[in-house]
């Protein structure tokens, strides 16, 4: 099994990586493959709600220049998927914010490729703005019927300077126990192939409030 986690941090080995790693360590233990992909420092488009990933069904977003096509494979081929942001005015970073509008948007738009998958989000602020920001990054896991499981706290953790965030013990356990029991619900979704049928995907029903 496989997990891929994504660093929403312009600084590469800052605190959210920090975080992350607390995380991976975890289902490292427990022989899960894990790889933290840097995209923080990357120039990320944003989503020009352009309709074509909808249209063309090929798993693509059009937009050029950077690695979203690259990195919405790596979720499609993982088993499961753990995503992590700084926070900048109390909301994720931009370059998160570009790099998942366009590939939950892909993904929604061509059967729903992540459904299923186990994932997971984390916040990693100097003082304030860590739960929406968690949040933020849940939404798209909850639209995507993605499998979410938790610790013993919100996935939050305190630092300013890069490596602050190992004296958050309570952080670190909240880091801890993430990754203990994502790595449980890995085990127990790849033991459950095949023994459990799992519920049929549902066609997305539409409502216009406007009349």
């Amino acid at each position: 099994m496989k997990v891929v986690a994504f660093n929403g941090s312009p600084k590469k080995e800052g605190n959210t990586w920090h975080a992350l790693n607390i995380v991976c360590e975890q289902l490292e233990a427990k022989g899960i493959e894990t790889e933290i992909v840097h995209l923080g420092n990357r120039g990320i488009k944003a989503c020009l709600a352009c309709g074509k990933c909808r249209e063309n069904k090929d798993e693509k977003c059009i937009i050029k220049g950077d690695d979203v096509n690259v990195w919405i494979q790596k979720m499609k081929d993982a088993d499961g998927v753990l995503l992590g942001s700084p926070v900048h005015f109390a909301s994720l970073s931009a370059n998160m914010k570009s790099f998942l509008d366009r590939a939950f948007y892909v993904s929604g738009s061509n059967g729903n490729l992540f459904r299923h998958k186990v994932g997971a989000s984390i916040a990693a602020v100097r003082r304030s703005g860590g739960l929406p920001t968690f949040n933020e990054m849940n939404n798209y896991l909850n639209y995507s019927e993605m499998m979410l499981p938790t610790a013993n706290y919100w996935n939050v953790i305190h630092g300013t300077v890069p490596g602050d965030v190992h004296q958050d013990e309570e952080g670190v356990q909240i880091m801890r126990i993430l990754g203990k029991n994502m790595a449980y619900l890995l085990e127990l979704m790849e033991y459950g192939k095949g023994k459990v049928q799992a519920p049929e995907q549902e066609t997305k029903n539409w409502t216009s409030f406007i009349r």
